[in-house]
C-alpha cells in the first residue's frame, strides 16, 4: 500500500468546508447490520431519508470493529448508488497501520474523502481495558495524522458533551479534542446527549483553549426505553430525571414512546439551533420514522 492514496477528481464535497461556510448541516447516522435482511432494512431507511437531502450520512463500525467489511461495503454503496454524501467511519480497533491504509484506499477508490476518525470502543465491551493492535494506533489523534498523511481528506472526530467515559475530567477531555483539531481534524460530531447546557459548556471550554473547530451536536430520537437506557449506560450519557419520567409514563406503548422521544429530540434541537449550533446530527438506529418526524417538526424538511 503506498504512503498516499489518489482521490478521484469527481469527489469534491468536503464536510469541513461546508461547515466552515456557515451553511447549517443536517445529517444522519446508521449502524452496519449483521445480516443481509438487516442490510435491506437499512437501505429502505436510507431511501426514505434521501429525499430530505441531508448534508451527509455516516455508517458506524460495529462494536470492537466487528463489522468493518460490511461498513466499508455499505459506505461505498451509498457513495455509488445514492445521491447522498457519505462520511466514512474509521477506528483504530483491531487493525494494523497497514490494514488501516488498506481501508482508506478502499474508501478513496469509491471517491470518499470525508472520514470520521475514531479510536473505537474496547473489543471486549464497555469497561474493559482498551488495547491497541501490536502494529496499530492507540489514539484517535494518531488516526487523524495518518489520514492527513495519506490524502486530502476532510477529517472529522468525536466529541463528548458529558466527557468521554475514560477522561479524567471535562477540561482534560476538551484538551484531547483540541489536539485532534491541531492534528488536522476539520469538524467534530458529538455523542448523543439530552441537555443543551452540556453541549454549550463544551463549546465554552474549547473556546477558552482557542479551538475553533465546528462541533455538530448529535440527537437520538428515543423509540425504545430499555434500549436507550442500555445505550446511555454504555456511552456515559445521562437521561435527566424529568425526561426519563416522561418516557417511563408511556413505556409499553411503542407509538407513544416514539411520540415522546420525538418531542424530546425536537425540544433539544430547537435549543441547540437557537444557541448557534452549526446543525444537527441524527442517530437513526436504522429506522426512518422517528427521524423524519423530528426533522419535519423542526422545520427542516422541504
Amino acid at each position: 500500500m503506498p504512503e498516499s492514496v489518489t482521490l478521484p477528481a469527481a469527489s469534491t464535497t468536503r464536510v469541513g468546508a461546508l461547515l466552515a461556510s456557515g451553511r447549517p448541516s443536517y445529517s444522519f447516522e446508521f449502524f452496519p447490520p449483521k445480516t443481509d435482511e438487516g442490510e435491506r432494512q437499512l437501505f429502505r431507511a436510507i431511501r426514505e431519508l434521501e429525499p430530505l437531502h441531508p448534508t451527509f450520512v455516516s455508517v458506524t463500525y460495529g462494536a470492537g470493529g466487528s463489522t468493518r467489511d460490511r461498513t466499508v461495503r455499505i459506505t461505498r454503496r451509498i457513495a455509488e448508488d445514492t445521491t447522498l454524501l457519505p462520511v466514512a467511519h474509521l477506528t483504530c480497533v483491531g487493525a494494523s497501520r497497514g490494514e488501516l491504509r488498506h481501508v482508506v484506499g478502499q474508501y478513496a477508490d469509491a471517491g470518499i474523502r470525508n472520514v470520521l476518525a475514531l479510536r473505537g470502543d474496547p473489543p471486549a465491551g464497555a469497561g474493559a481495558t482498551w488495547e491497541r493492535h501490536p502494529e496499530g494506533l492507540r489514539y484517535a489523534v494518531e488516526l487523524v495524522r495518518l489520514l492527513r498523511q495519506l490524502g486530502d481528506f476532510s477529517v472529522g472526530v468525536a466529541a463528548f458533551p458529558e466527557k468521554h467515559p475514560e477522561a479524567v475530567d471535562l477540561d482534560a477531555d476538551a484538551r484531547v479534542l483540541l489536539a485532534k483539531w491541531e492534528a488536522g481534524a476539520e469538524f467534530a460530531v458529538t455523542q448523543f446527549f439530552f441537555q443543551s447546557s452540556d453541549y454549550f459548556r463544551l463549546l465554552d471550554r474549547l473556546d477558552a483553549l482557542g479551538c475553533r473547530m465546528p462541533v455538530v451536536p448529535g440527537l437520538m430520537p428515543v423509540t425504545n426505553v430499555a434500549q436507550i437506557e442500555r445505550m446511555t449506560q454504555l456511552s456515559g450519557a445521562a437521561i435527566p430525571a424529568s425526561l426519563a419520567e416522561r418516557l417511563h409514563a408511556v413505556d409499553g406503548d411503542p407509538d407513544a414512546v416514539r411520540a415522546v422521544g420525538v418531542e424530546i429530540a425536537v425540544e433539544l434541537g430547537q435549543q441547540l439551533l437557537a444557541g448557534g449550533a452549526p446543525g444537527l446530527h441524527f442517530y437513526t438506529l436504522n429506522r426512518s420514522t422517528a427521524t423524519r418526524e423530528a426533522y419535519a417538526a423542526l422545520g427542516l424538511a422541504g
